[in-house]
């Protein structure tokens, strides 16, 4: 990928946009990438990973609360948890609130894995508020709290 600087002009009659609007696109992409490079690493396909950072973030979950998560079916998540335990990322054990359920585990070593890889990532991104006053970082929250806003609006259809 370019960077922003170097991108060619767009088509005639396509929309210009601030370099702001496209920084925000240039991360969005890149945020994509990194997920990819990070799967390749974990051996987990984008679904599987996407259920080991509800695990990582939330702590063990049954199945159906994973597959709501995850927004697929129930049967989709079983083989995600079955691909999960294959590759020593997750383990089943029995859920001590409800004797006929389980709980899908996230492994120690696994949360070791995939954290030493994203800490000092958002470490990072968090240090570069660092270069910004006080007031320079309120309005950086304001747009991107902003911009999520606008992201669930549309993901939505609201």
């Amino acid at each position: 990928m370019q960077p922003t600087t170097d991108a060619p002009s767009p088509p005639r009659g396509a929309p210009r946009f601030r370099e702001a609007t496209q920084l925000l696109r240039d991360f969005l992409e890149v945020s994509e990438l990194f997920e990819k490079s990070l799967g390749a690493e974990l051996n987990v396909n984008q679904t599987d990973l996407e259920a080991m950072e509800h695990l990582l973030m939330s702590g063990p979950l049954g199945p159906s609360e994973l597959a709501r998560r995850l927004g697929i079916s129930t049967a989709s998540t079983t083989t995600a948890i079955d691909r999960l335990v294959a590759v020593g990322h997750v383990t089943r054990e029995p859920n001590p609130d409800d004797r006929r359920g389980v709980l899908v585990v996230p492994q120690p070593a696994s949360r070791e894995r995939a954290m030493a890889r994203l800490m000092p990532m958002i470490m990072g991104l968090d240090a570069e508020l660092d270069h910004f006053s006080e007031d320079e970082q309120e309005a950086i929250t304001r747009y991107l709290r902003r911009v999520v806003d606008l992201y669930r609006q549309h993901a939505t259809g609201v």
